[in-house]
């Protein structure tokens, strides 16, 4: 059995792309000191699920990978629980996943999957990994990739912080929604008209935040 906090790194590590992931990176990411980090990737490495390289970095085992699509899947079917079944504001089922994610049984997750209708995505737009715990594609664009005159249409936006939700949610801006990118200011705002036709000045970190389908150019 790993402890919620071995799993909380396995997840990390996941979510910072699983590709020589630094010390530094999980410190900050996990808001914990880089000597606790050290420490508990070495017991991470001793369990055979994650591997290390001195001056490289850290990534995922396939065991340890697997664990870390299983808690993600437990985490965003429980965000998509939470949504439609008991009314959660979608700035908020993230920090009740969070904690929810590690103790439910995979009976209980199989529940919620059949009531839910195996849902394919959670409510922020993130893909659900599937039963056989495949890592679903979430590579691709961000708003903040775009260039002015670009079209795109939000596939999914980072849940962590309910005070972007909150802003994304004011200007109709989630997912499904198509955006035209009409300016792009100095020190990084992004200035998108929504389908209703309103402006919306995003900072950089929200457009990063923004994960979009292809940018392409407005049709004239």
């Amino acid at each position: 059995m790993l402890s919620p906090v071995m799993e909380d790194y396995l997840k990390a590590i996941y979510q910072l792309g699983d590709d020589d992931v630094r010390t530094s990176e999980l410190a900050e990411h996990l808001d914990v000191s880089q000597p606790t980090v050290t420490n508990t990737l070495e017991k991470l490495a001793e369990r055979g699920l994650v591997e290390r390289e001195k001056y490289e970095g850290t990534r995922l085992t396939e065991e340890g990978r697997t664990v870390a699509v299983e808690v993600v899947r437990h985490h965003r079917l429980l965000e998509a629980y939470l949504a439609e079944a008991l009314d959660y504001d979608w700035t908020e089922v993230h920090d009740e996943a969070d904690r929810l994610e590690h103790h439910i049984s995979e009976e209980f997750e199989e529940r919620v999957a059949a009531a839910l209708g195996d849902p394919e995505s959670d409510p922020h737009g993130a893909p659900i990994p599937n039963a056989d715990l495949e890592p679903p594609d979430e590579d691709g664009e961000t708003l903040g990739d775009c260039g002015e005159g670009d079209e795109a249409v939000v596939e999914s936006v980072v849940d962590e912080d309910p005070e972007v939700l909150r802003y994304l949610d004011e200007h109709g801006i989630g997912p499904d929604v198509r955006l035209e990118v009409d300016e792009i200011a100095p020190f990084g705002m992004v200035t998108v008209v929504t389908e209703d036709g309103e402006k919306v000045s995003l900072p950089d970190g929200v457009a990063g935040a923004v994960r979009v389908r292809p940018c392409a150019k407005a049709e004239e």
